[in-house]
């Protein structure tokens, strides 16, 4: 999959400081209410003045987008875990100053936009596995068999309006759009899922001022956000509740996150949900209860019922022999590791259930009789040699290569998307390559080999940035599509 390359006209105004600040010989300082940020010497310096206002700090963390790193937490109590993980270096901290500094990148990578890049502070975006619209002054943009009627309000003065997108490869596919009355529309054809997308007016970028749904793509870029819904929620009657809400697996039981419209018969909500097994309740005015409308049940662990929705494939949980035991269940990340969720059925050479999973990278195992079993058919496992969680992967879409490596007698693959786990994911022999195959979600994952039991960067990757060990860690981008 290629490199995501947005341009850099497109990225917030901290991008664009760091990049001129790339672009000077001998750095540059800014500053806001006492506090400054500099780049000197292949590194970034963030100097903070204790005694300056909080509202300056703030002010200080809005301007350079510096708000994963957590400052008025670091200040206030002192910890620095929010700092050491995301590469950052406490060289001074007394009453009245902290000097924190961070190493941009190796002296072989010359260009400033690729340095930049390597060192933004912002992580990868989430995998999300559900998604609504939240609009103002505006309703949501119509979907009627599968087009969509994108709407930027008024701005009717403009010459030539785009529409782009990760569904455009962003400015290289940007659409045309039709001027109205109102402002300016564009169609597209897309099918159920996540979309981002901004307006391009007279050449300036712009997100969808309407749209309260944004995200940064991990590269320092916000984009705005619509989901293509797949699945409409519906409560019949209770029209005299004060309010409805939806809480599932999908949102992690939140239970004040997602609220249905009141309309005619009923409440409504109308949701994108990627694949797999989802379960939820309805909560009306504080009291939960399953989908009466839907008879696909599983046990709630509290003596009751969860309502469940199975979108996609099946695939298949079997395990071999134990044709004595009572019961058999399998638990793993996807279901919140509940035990009693998910029975097996009894076959005649063991025990089988099919079950629905979205892509993904899952930890599972099966409990027999109570006890866990670390599925025998499965070679992935947490700790190797079959202990531990065993490890799936569900619909891989990149596959990591150490090349020319022969020699070697095993290679591992590590990094933040197995929690930098040595021995999860063994890398299989192909020629004289090493390779592994995973998926992964949009944005920034940081990794590392483990040949032979030492780490090192991938050989075959330029792009890389510091750690806090300052030993490094390789990266890869994935477009959001």
């Amino acid at each position: 999959m290629a490199l995501m390359r947005a341009p850099i006209t497109n990225g917030p105004r901290r991008l664009l400081l760091l990049l001129l600040l790339a672009l000077l010989p001998l750095g540059g300082l800014l500053a806001q209410g006492g506090h400054q940020f500099d780049v000197r010497n292949g590194c970034m310096y963030i100097e903070l003045h204790k005694p300056a206002a909080s509202s300056d700090l703030r002010a200080f963390i809005r301007l350079f987008e510096l708000q994963d790193l957590d400052l008025e937490n670091f200040l206030r109590s002192g910890k620095t875990d929010s700092l050491r993980v995301k590469g950052w270096i406490v060289e001074q901290n007394d009453a009245t100053h902290a000097v924190l500094r961070k190493p941009l990148i190796a002296d072989k990578i010359f260009d400033p936009v690729e340095r930049i890049k390597l060192t933004s502070a912002a992580d990868r975006p989430a995998p999300r596995r559900y998604g609504t619209n939240r609009f103002r002054n505006k309703r949501p943009f119509s979907t009627q068999d599968s087009v969509v009627l994108f709407f930027l309000r008024g701005q009717t003065g403009a010459s030539r309006v785009q529409l782009a997108g990760s569904f455009t490869n962003w400015q290289d596919g940007a659409l045309g759009m039709r001027r109205t009355d109102s402002g300016w529309v564009a169609s597209v054809k897309l099918p159920p899922g996540k979309y981002w997308y901004k307006f391009v007016v007279d050449g300036a970028w712009q997100t969808d001022n309407d749209n309260l749904q944004n995200e940064s793509d991990g590269r320092g870029n916000i984009n705005s956000v619509f989901f293509v819904t797949n699945y409409l929620f519906h409560l019949s009657g209770h029209t005299d509740a004060r309010g409805v809400l939806l809480a599932g697996s999908f949102n992690d039981w939140r239970e004040n996150e997602l609220r249905l419209q009141r309309a005619g018969d009923g409440w409504y909500l109308p949701v994108f949900l990627a694949d797999g097994t989802h379960t939820y309740k309805f909560i009306v005015d504080g009291t939960w209860l399953a989908d009466p409308a839907n008879r696909q049940t599983l046990p709630d662990g509290h003596k009751g019922v969860n309502s469940v929705l199975r979108l996609g494939n099946g695939l298949a949980f079997s395990l071999a022999g134990y044709t004595t035991a009572r019961r058999v269940t399998v638990a793993g990340s996807f279901n919140g590791w509940n035990r009693n969720e998910l029975e097996l059925v009894r076959t005649a050479w063991g025990w089988e259930l099919s079950y629905a999973l979205g892509p993904g990278n899952y930890e599972y195992k099966f409990f027999v009789d109570g006890k866990g079993v670390t599925d025998p058919a499965n070679p992935l496992s947490t700790e190797g040699a079959g202990k531990g969680n065993s490890v799936l992967v569900v619909g891989a879409n990149y596959t990591f290569r150490l090349r020319n490596k022969p020699e070697l007698r095993s290679v591992f693959l590590a990094g933040d998307f197995n929690d930098w786990n040595a021995r999860s994911l063994p890398m299989r022999r192909e020629g004289d390559d090493w390779v592994f195959s995973l998926y992964l979600a949009p944005g920034k994952h940081r990794y590392k080999f483990v040949a032979d039991g030492k780490w090192i960067l991938d050989p075959g990757n330029k792009l890389w940035e510091n750690n806090e060990y300052n030993t490094g860690n390789s990266i890869v981008w994935l477009d959001n599509k």
